[in-house]
């Protein structure tokens, strides 16, 4: 058998192994705020890769989507069931300043609410708000029974169900339109709107479990740098200082120094 060069050994042995270095080397850190809408500011922390040439941090950070739990920025356990996301509009310092961009459910809640023997209503509208966002909306809501009702079940008709759907597009049409996106981002977070529409729909039909279940973003402004510090006006500020140490934390072998 003649001996000959192998070429593929050959590639292989060129260059070696090369040092990965440690990747976190190269970012560095900034916090998420949220806005002044929700109860806790601070959403969390980001990584980005550092400034260097013509790749600048702070704009691989802008449009950068999060998503956090409602129970999370609201300080309450019962609105564990929605979610909501928030996108970097600027960058000050070494924090990320957000705004509204979408609210959702999660799975587990909305797989509780289908059941058997009940009518699914489900409407959604696009509609503009008053600083020209343009947001889609989603609702649902499940036909109840009525007092007394002896029937297992409780379906609606289709002519009861166009009318139902026709509602709650009123009504949400009329909310976005009549707010800003801070005064709509108030109202679905909250239990009022949802109260309104089975009150109005309970002439058509008695209704249960009706919620706001999406909003998405789908049309934004140009940022508006001004209108996005309204949001953080009462945003407390991180102090650089350090704290004076206390006295009982003093080193002893510091203060015989001192002495």
């Amino acid at each position: 058998m003649a001996q000959g060069k192998n070429k593929q050994a050959s590639r292989a042995r060129k260059g070696g192994k090369k040092r990965v270095g440690d990747p976190f080397s190269k970012k560095e850190v900034f916090e998420v705020k949220a806005p002044s809408t929700f109860t806790v500011r601070n959403v969390g922390k980001t990584f980005v890769n550092k400034t260097s040439g013509t790749k600048i941090a702070s704009d691989a950070l802008k449009g950068r989507v999060f998503e956090a739990n409602l129970a999370d920025l609201q300080n309450s356990d019962e609105l564990a069931y929605r979610k909501v996301k928030l996108i970097v509009d600027e960058v000050q310092g070494k924090q990320c300043l957000t705004n509204f961009y979408g609210l959702d459910f999660t799975r587990d809640m909305l797989c509780s609410l289908l059941r058997k023997w009940q009518t699914l209503i489900e409407a959604h509208i696009d509609v503009e708000t008053k600083d020209n966002f343009k947001v889609r909306m989603f609702c649902i809501g499940f036909t109840a029974k009525r007092a007394n009702q002896v029937k297992k079940t409780c379906y609606a008709k289709t002519s009861q169900i166009k009318q139902i759907r026709k509602t709650m597009m009123n009504i949400l049409a009329n909310e976005a339109q009549s707010n800003d996106l801070k005064g709509l981002v108030k109202v679905l977070i909250g239990t009022d709107i949802n109260k309104r529409i089975v009150k109005e729909c309970s002439t058509i039909f008695p209704l249960q479990n009706v919620y706001v279940r999406k909003v998405k973003v789908i049309k934004r402004p140009k940022i508006d740098v001004a209108k996005l510090m309204e949001l953080y006006k009462d945003a407390p500020e991180i102090s650089t200082q350090a704290k004076p140490e206390e006295e009982g934390a003093k080193n002893a072998l510091t203060a015989e120094i001192a002495k």
